[in-house]
């Protein structure tokens, strides 16, 4: 495989970083607001939060890309292959992270709640100022683990022909002839994204359950 070849691997690499980060972080947006509404004591709202978990857990991430791009272009609304894998990684990560922070949320101490409420504190400030803190913390483990799993998802982005690391390794294959070598590459590339994010979900998993000893 040629310096060409390898460039074009880095081109998808960025992509794949691109779609990762876009995913995660919208994600994260939308996640809270599932974590909060599944929390929130409202009944309807906890159902209907829960159905939309239920969904996005129960169903393939492959399927979820191929009803955003080609189920809504059957309704009229036709998405460029970027706009559609991002709304759908961000959908999928939404529900992901919204059920792991749910869970980080009841893990806080019901005792820390009724002391912000003894203090008269609004529920925004209860969960800003006391909850929310707590249950990042408990939740981080879980939260990058998610994020190693997004960053593998992205190669499901080439069901819509959206050219990222995956894609790239294809097309390249398919050029020189070359598979192994190519997704040789391709896989140690994801391996060293991976990583270091898999350590660090280790290390502050060790940290916290050595703290709460």
């Amino acid at each position: 495989m040629g310096h060409e070849e390898f460039v074009f691997l880095l081109i998808g690499l960025k992509w794949t970083v691109v779609l990762s980060a876009v995913g995660f972080a919208f994600g994260c947006a939308a996640g809270l607001c599932v974590a909060l509404a599944r929390t929130s004591g409202l009944s309807l709202l906890e159902r209907v939060t829960a159905g939309y978990i239920a969904v996005f857990q129960g169903t393939p991430l492959l399927m979820q890309l191929f009803v955003v791009y080609y189920g809504l272009a059957l309704i009229g609304l036709k998405l460029d292959s970027w706009v559609a894998v991002a709304i759908g990684l961000t959908l999928h990560a939404s529900a992901y992270l919204g059920e792991i922070w749910r869970g980080s949320i009841e893990a806080v101490p019901q005792g820390q709640t009724e002391a912000a409420k003894a203090l008269s504190l609004k529920y925004l400030s209860r969960m800003r100022d006391v909850v929310l803190p707590q249950a990042l913390r408990i939740s981080l483990p879980a939260t990058i683990g998610f994020l190693v799993q997004l960053i593998k998802g992205t190669s499901l982005a080439s069901i819509v022909g959206f050219t990222e690391l995956t894609r790239a390794g294809n097309i390249i294959s398919n050029q020189i002839f070359q598979p192994l070598t190519v997704f040789g590459i391709v896989g140690a590339l994801y391996f060293l994204m991976c990583l270091p994010l898999t350590m660090l979900g280790a290390r502050l998993e060790r940290r916290f359950a050595a703290s709460a000893r």
